[in-house]
């Protein structure tokens, strides 16, 4: 990872504590989420410069964002995300999938002030929310973060870019997201699951293969965190206001690792679906038409294996 950000953030200045050193202050403070105390010990660097190298390696790799995380560019891009999410789904009907979308808690210390309680969230500790899309292969294509914990999910994306300039999905592509999320078309095309299927009917096998699609995000957040325990599974504790670059920066080293084939076992934890929300002027029906098509596609290629093994069987 250390020689790829490198080239990446193009360090090759020789003055100051080096490329190389400030580097690895900055990956050892990722890794470990030590204060910038021990951090100091250990590279026997003065406390105030760990805390500008820090922050400027941060600055650094966010500046970088839009070179690892991005939308597919080309259409044969687009096709192969789909193709991907046709095989995690078992279902040709999810081809046309350009992503999943989900939130994630990122911990930190309560905020002071009177508005610090809108970071608790629904577990109750304080946290900013990372809603991410990513690809068949869990790395990350479009990321939006620093809302509180407070807020829900079907607000967030609301108010992020990925809706409000509708620039993706492109046409006839939609992105899987769960039940906390509305169904929509437009501007942002989202298919969620069915709430409550009647057992062996079309809509659950529908859920099935839509959850073994979406499922790549959960995963995806789940390496990340493994990558960075000390980020992630403890409070952040730097200034709320740096949290969003903090987490941006460990966004992209996911991206770098996932380049390489850097692939992790995940951490395993509890889902934190929300609770879907009734939106005005039917918008989480929206998409109901086109999330009933894939449903029938669903059905009517399952029911043809059906038969063609059926018939198999007679003519043997």
């Amino acid at each position: 990872m250390q020689q790829q950000l490198m080239v990446a953030l193009k360090t090759d200045r020789q003055h100051g504590w080096g490329p190389t050193l400030e580097t690895l202050v900055f990956l050892f403070w990722l890794a470990t989420g030590s204060a910038y105390r021990v951090v100091s010990r250990v590279f026997s660097m003065p406390l105030p410069t760990v805390h500008r190298v820090v922050h400027k390696m941060v600055d650094g790799v966010v500046a970088v964002l839009p070179q690892f995380v991005h939308f597919p560019s080309t259409q044969e891009e687009l096709q192969v995300v789909g193709d991907g999410f046709a095989r995690l789904a078992n279902h040709q009907a999810f081809g046309k999938a350009a992503g999943a979308v989900d939130g994630c808690h990122i911990r930190i210390k309560c905020p002071g002030g009177p508005d610090g309680h809108d970071y608790n969230n629904r577990k109750l500790f304080p946290s900013v929310v990372l809603q991410a899309v990513c690809d068949h292969q869990g790395c990350f294509i479009d990321i939006f973060v620093g809302y509180p914990g407070s807020v829900h999910d079907a607000c967030i994306i609301k108010n992020s870019p990925i809706y409000t300039r509708g620039t993706y999905p492109p046409p006839g592509y939609f992105l899987l997201a769960d039940g906390g999320y509305p169904c929509l078309q437009e501007p942002l095309a989202l298919i969620t699951p069915y709430k409550r299927p009647v057992r062996g009917t079309a809509e659950q096998r529908f859920n099935y293969h839509h959850s073994k699609g979406r499922t790549i995000i959960e995963r995806a957040f789940g390496m990340m965190k493994t990558r960075f325990r000390c980020i992630f599974l403890e409070a952040l504790e730097v200034h709320t206001l740096f949290v969003p670059k903090v987490v941006t920066a460990c966004v992209i080293l996911h991206n770098i690792c996932v380049g390489v084939g850097h692939v992790l076992e995940e951490v395993v934890e509890e889902e934190d679906n929300q609770p879907p929300v009734e939106l005005d002027g039917g918008e989480s029906r929206s998409g109901a038409a086109w999330r009933a098509a894939l449903t029938n596609e669903v059905s009517a290629l399952h029911e043809a294996l059906l038969d063609h093994d059926y018939f198999c069987q007679v003519n043997n």
